[in-house]
C-alpha cells in the first residue's frame, strides 16, 4: 500500500523516528516543523494522512486540525493526533477539532501501521468519491461527502460480541447515545446476528472461555453478508501476536484493554465512515451502470443495452434452436404531437407509451427505447404468429385509450405502427433480424399506419 504521509512535529528527533518507520513500510513521507507549514503542505500537495503532534509552538496541533477540517480543500484528509499517554483531555479536544484517530507516545509500531493503513484506505475511498463527483458533475463535492442519508441520521448500528458481562456493561456505558449497540454473549450466535442485520461495525472481544476469537472473525469474513462489515478487535495487553494474526485475517482495527472511551470512539467512527463511503461507492457504481443502460425519459433500457443484450438472447436462441421474435414500434405522426402540444406533451406521450408497453409484455421480454419515438421489444421463445398477435394486441390497446398530457389532463388519440420479425433457423444474424423488422415497420407506415406488418418475418 503506497501513500503520502505528512509528519508534523517541531522536534526533529521525533520527526526522524516516525519517518524511518514509515519509510520501512514503503510510504512516501513528507515533514513539517510547524502548523502553518503543515497547512501549506496539505493545501499544495497530495497528502493522504497527517500525523500531527499536539504540542507545538505558535500554533498547536488542535488549531492545525481545526483549520484543516474547516477548509473544504483539506477536510477529507485524515488527521492522527499524537498525544502523551495520560492526556485524556487532549483526546477529547482532538475529537472536537475533527481528529480521525490518536496515537500515544511512545508510538507502538503495530499501532502506527494499523492506524495509518486504515486511514489510507479511508482516504482512498473519499478520493474516489471526490473524483466521481468532479467527473460526473451531477452533484457537488461537499454534498456528496457531507450529505446524510436517512440511515445516517440515526446512530450507527454496532454489534458487540463479548461473553463477559462486566466488559459488555463497560462498553455499553462508553458508547451510550453515540451508537445503537446490540450485545451477543455467545460467539456462535454472534455470527448469525451479524449476518441477520445490517451493522456498520462488529466489535469482537478476545476473552472467550472456549472459543477462538479469530475463528469468529474468519467466519464473519467468509459470509457474503458480513464480508465488508468492519471488524474491531478488543484485545488484552500482551496479545500482540493474536492482533497481528487478526489483521492478516482481515480485521480492520483493534483496541487494547483497558479500553479508552475516546480511542474506541475514534476507531469506530473511522470504520463506520469507511463502510458508509464503501456503500456510497457501490451505490454510485450501480447507479452509473443503470444510467448507462437506461433511457432517462422513460425509465426503460436504452439502445446501448439492446445492442448488447439482444445478441446474447439471439445467440442463446440459435444455439438451442428456439424461436425468438422482435418487434419495432413507432408512434404515428409524433412530430405533429410535438408541434401541437410542445415537447413536454411529447415527453408525456413517450413516458405513458413505455408504461403501457411494459404492462402488455412478459417479464422475460426485453423492451428498449430504440431512439426518438421508436421502441423495440425482444420476445424469447416466441414464434412469428404469436409475436404478431402480441403486436396487434398492443396496437389495439394504444389506439383504444387516449393519452393524457399536461397538467390539465388534456387527452389525445395516439396510434402506432409495428414491424415484426422472427429468427430464421438454421442461419440468421442479429443484423438481419433487426433489418427485417425495420422493413416491416416501413411497410406498416407506408400502407396507412396504425397497423402491424409481419410478412417480412
Amino acid at each position: 500500500m503506497t501513500a503520502r504521509i505528512l509528519v508534523v512535529d517541531d522536534i526533529p528527533a521525533n520527526v526522524k523516528l516516525l519517518e524511518v518507520r514509515l519509510l520501512a513500510e514503503y510510504f512516501d513521507v513528507l515533514t513539517a516543523s510547524s502548523g502553518p507549514e503543515a497547512i501549506e503542505t496539505c493545501e499544495n500537495g497530495k497528502v493522504d494522512v497527517v500525523l500531527l503532534d499536539v504540542m507545538m509552538p505558535d500554533m498547536d496541533g488542535f488549531e492545525v486540525c481545526r483549520r484543516l477540517k474547516s477548509d473544504p480543500a483539506t477536510a477529507h484528509i485524515p488527521v492522527v493526533m499524537i498525544t502523551a499517554l495520560d492526556q485524556v483531555a487532549d483526546r477529547v479536544r482532538g475529537l472536537e477539532a475533527g481528529a480521525d484517530d490518536f496515537l500515544t507516545k511512545p508510538v507502538n509500531d503495530l499501532q502506527l501501521m494499523t492506524r495509518v493503513k486504515s486511514l489510507v484506505r479511508l482516504k482512498m475511498l473519499t478520493d474516489e468519491l471526490r473524483l466521481r463527483a468532479s467527473t460526473t458533475r451531477n452533484i457537488g463535492l461537499e454534498e456528496l461527502l457531507n450529505r446524510r442519508k436517512p440511515a445516517e441520521l440515526a446512530p450507527p448500528k454496532i454489534l458487540l460480541i463479548d461473553e463477559r458481562e462486566t466488559s459488555c456493561s463497560g462498553i455499553e456505558k462508553m458508547l451510550r447515545g453515540a451508537v445503537e449497540l446490540d450485545v451477543v454473549r455467545e460467539p456462535g450466535m454472534g455470527v448469525f446476528q451479524a449476518a441477520g442485520k445490517d451493522y456498520e461495525c462488529v466489535i469482537v472481544s478476545t476473552g472467550f472461555t472456549d472459543f477462538d476469537p479469530l475463528r469468529l472473525c474468519s467466519q464473519l469474513r467468509s459470509l457474503d453478508r458480513t464480508r465488508v462489515v468492519p471488524i474491531v478487535l478488543i484485545a488484552e495487553d500482551g496479545e500482540e501476536e493474536l492482533i497481528i494474526r487478526g489483521l492478516e485475517l482481515g480485521i480492520n482495527d483493534y483496541v487494547v484493554r483497558p479500553v479508552d472511551k475516546q480511542e474506541l470512539t475514534a476507531r469506530l467512527r473511522t470504520q463506520v465512515r469507511r463502510k458508509q463511503y464503501n456503500d456510497q461507492l457501490r451505490a454510485s457504481l450501480t447507479q452509473t451502470i443503470e444510467m448507462a443502460v437506461t433511457d432517462g425519459l422513460t425509465g426503460i433500457h436504452n439502445r446501448r443495452y439492446l445492442d448488447s443484450h439482444l445478441r446474447t438472447l439471439f445467440d442463446r436462441a440459435m444455439a438451442r434452436r428456439r424461436p425468438l421474435s422482435l418487434m419495432i414500434t413507432d408512434l404515428d405522426r409524433f412530430k405533429s404531437i410535438n408541434d401541437t402540444h410542445g415537447h413536454d406533451g411529447g415527453d408525456d406521450v413517450l413516458r405513458e407509451f413505455a408504461q403501457r408497453l411494459r404492462k402488455n409484455i412478459r417479464g422475460i421480454d426485453l423492451v428498449c427505447r430504440y431512439g426518438g419515438e421508436e421502441f423495440v421489444v425482444v420476445m424469447p421463445d416466441t414464434d412469428g404468429p404469436v409475436a404478431e398477435k402480441v403486436a396487434e394486441r398492443i396496437r389495439a390497446e394504444i389506439a383504444r385509450i387516449p393519452f393524457a398530457i399536461g397538467k390539465d389532463g388534456t387527452t389525445i388519440d395516439v396510434t402506432i405502427s409495428v414491424g415484426v420479425s422472427s429468427i430464421q433457423q438454421p442461419a440468421d444474424t442479429v443484423e438481419a433480424l433487426v433489418k427485417r423488422a425495420d422493413i416491416a415497420l416501413y411497410e406498416a407506415k407506408a400502407s396507412g399506419r396504425n397497423r402491424v406488418v409481419a410478412n417480412a418475418a
